[in-house]
């Protein structure tokens, strides 16, 4: 009873502590929507205002140009370049009606076909913003002109600024999904240990009372069931000790792990329930794991399994080795699993059942992930037909 007690107020506690982080998470990411956002209008807005104040001054030029009474050319170019000089940033290039360049201001030029770079520069300048025609004089001039280096370093701000941003939100989120799980090992440890802690007072009670038995002279078979009892208790204490903590892990065939746990089930289960085993293999599949905890997984597996057929159907498993990994497929004949749930049906507290904790996936998937660096599943599922689940294991090669 107190077990589940302690279950029960983890659900509640780890729900209630998923649902204020996924709210967090997702405040966040509106936020920083909300920012991205802003900070492009923003930028967009001055980088604009600078636009219409550059130009200003360039007309502001052109008509200090047009006001020399001189129909002299030479003298207005005169007037013009003074006017210009006083620009250090903007650059500008000033054509006739031809398309001739007469003057330049403001760009660098390379050591060679200094003609031909600066009409390159000239169709650049056309396909940017349009002239500024100066007329009043002997012939109307065009001046060209383009960004200066301030505004071409605001035009990459808000780039600059938003990739930071998002770097920072990577951090943020990648910061906040390390709490999570931080949080979420204390909880595991916490409760796996209690637990254990919790099993052993009635073992070893139970363990006394089959030394009286014995004593006393019960029947043999009562004593032999009884001692069956205690050991799996005695199993599930160090499943629950070793889920607290990482466990050790060695080598071990995973085809005799898994079988034992398949003779285990079967008859623990419905009789209308068959458990298929995976044909033999010659060679062994060693795989580096914890035989308990990975015996856990399949067990939990098979009970999820018959839960999902009502107590009616078939179970089948079946190996697949590729490279230097072996699958293992566990299908079923049940109801199936809806495409929305398939995602987070190993997330604590989530369970197709009513009356469902949602600790068993998540168990088997922490002991696969966590402990043994391998991957689990929902390989395929069809509702009113079945699921298969695949582990993915890392084995050991000669």
């Amino acid at each position: 009873m107190r077990i589940g007690k302690i279950g029960e107020l983890w659900v509640h506690s780890g729900g209630a502590w998923l649902n204020r982080h996924s709210n967090l998470r997702t405040g966040l990411v509106i936020a920083s929507i909300i920012f991205i956002i802003v900070s492009l209008w923003a930028s967009d807005r001055l980088v604009t205002r600078m636009a219409e104040a550059e130009r200003l001054n360039m007309e502001i030029w052109a008509n200090a140009t047009q006001a020399t009474t001189t129909n002299d050319i030479n003298t207005t170019l005169i007037y013009l370049s003074r006017i210009l000089a006083s620009n250090p940033s903007i650059p500008t290039i000033i054509t006739d009606q031809e398309g001739h360049i007469i003057s330049y201001n403001n760009i660098e030029l390379p050591k060679r076909n200094q003609e031909a770079y600066l009409y390159r520069k000239l169709e650049a300048f056309r396909l940017g913003y349009p002239p500024i025609v100066m007329e009043g004089l002997t012939e109307p001039l065009y001046l060209y002109y383009s960004d200066s280096k301030v505004l071409q370093q605001l035009h990459i701000f808000p780039y600059i600024q938003l990739a930071v941003f998002i770097l920072f939100l990577g951090v943020a989120i990648i910061a906040l999904i390390s709490l999570k799980r931080s949080d979420q090992n204390r909880i595991w440890e916490g409760l796996a240990r209690e637990t254990a802690h919790q099993l052993g007072t009635p073992t070893s009670s139970l363990m006394a009372w089959k030394q009286y038995l014995e004593s006393v002279g019960t029947e043999e078979m009562i004593t032999s069931e009884m001692e069956k009892d205690i050991e799996r208790l005695g199993i599930i204490a160090d499943r629950f000790q070793k889920i607290g903590s990482a466990p050790k892990l060695k080598a071990h065939d995973l085809q005799e792990v898994l079988l034992r746990s398949i003779h285990y089930m079967q008859p623990r289960i419905s009789q209308q329930v068959e458990l298929i085993p995976p044909p033999a293999l010659d060679e062994a599949i060693v795989v580096m794991l914890s035989d308990s905890l990975m015996a856990w997984v399949f067990e939990n597996l098979i009970k999820n399994a018959v839960d999902a057929m009502s107590g009616k159907g078939q179970i089948s498993f079946a190996y697949v080795l590729k490279d230097q990994w072996v699958y293992i497929d566990i299908t079923d004949t049940g109801k199936g699993i809806a495409k929305g749930m398939q995602r987070r049906i190993f997330h604590p507290g989530v369970s197709t059942r009513q009356r469902g904790w949602g600790l068993g996936l998540s168990l088997a998937r922490r002991i696969v992930e966590e402990y043994h660096r391998g991957h689990i599943y929902v390989k395929h599922s069809e509702v009113g037909v079945g699921t298969t689940f695949r582990i993915e294991l890392r084995r050991e090669m000669e």
